[in-house]
């Protein structure tokens, strides 16, 4: 028997909560062999609230909590204890499928990729495209609008050409100090 990842599908804004209850009963329920890691998927996310930039955690996977457990025994039938453990966690739906199948450790390892990626680096709340027009909405053209020419995503900025005097200047701006017009 070998520990593989499972998905779970939790009740919406249930995540964390599924999964602080996995990790509190795993030592008193006596899960410690079957249980080895709960993951809720996270990454950070930059937005504008009242003119000042704010850092938030928004889930990758709504309403899924990612658990690396001892599901299935060498024949691949599965174990009822560590089944019935995760049925009754509170706030939960079931596997995602049903029987429950593991997933492939390749995606759990990309997905653990894409979450440190964005602990360095911060993501706007929205995506933006070429020709877009925005609204800027920090710094010293506020309330001006103009048109994005160019994305850098490696450093978080849009080169946007507003209109100053009646002429169009580019303008270099970071993702949060616009928003879609």
């Amino acid at each position: 028997m070998r520990n593989q990842w499972f998905i779970i599908q939790t009740l919406s804004g249930q995540e964390n909560k599924v999964k602080d209850s996995i990790e509190k009963r795993v030592k008193t329920d006596e899960m410690e062999e079957y249980i080895k890691e709960v993951l809720v998927p996270m990454e950070k996310v930059v937005e504008v609230r009242n003119q000042k930039k704010t850092v938030t955690n928004r889930k990758l996977w709504p309403g899924y909590v990612f658990v690396d457990m001892v599901l299935l025994d060498d024949e691949k039938r599965v174990i009822e204890k560590p089944w019935y453990f995760i049925r009754e966690t509170q706030g939960v739906i079931g596997f995602l499928s049903d029987p429950p199948q593991p997933t492939p450790t390749e995606e759990v390892d990309a997905i653990k990729v894409q979450i440190s990626v964005s602990e360095d680096t911060e993501k706007p709340k929205v995506n933006f495209a070429v020709g877009e027009t925005v609204k800027i909405n920090n710094g010293p053209f506020l309330n001006f609008s103009g048109v994005i020419q160019e994305i850098d995503p490696e450093r978080g900025k849009l080169k946007v050409e507003v209109n100053i005097f009646g002429r169009n200047t580019p303008v270099e701006l970071e993702y949060w100090q616009v928003e879609k017009s």
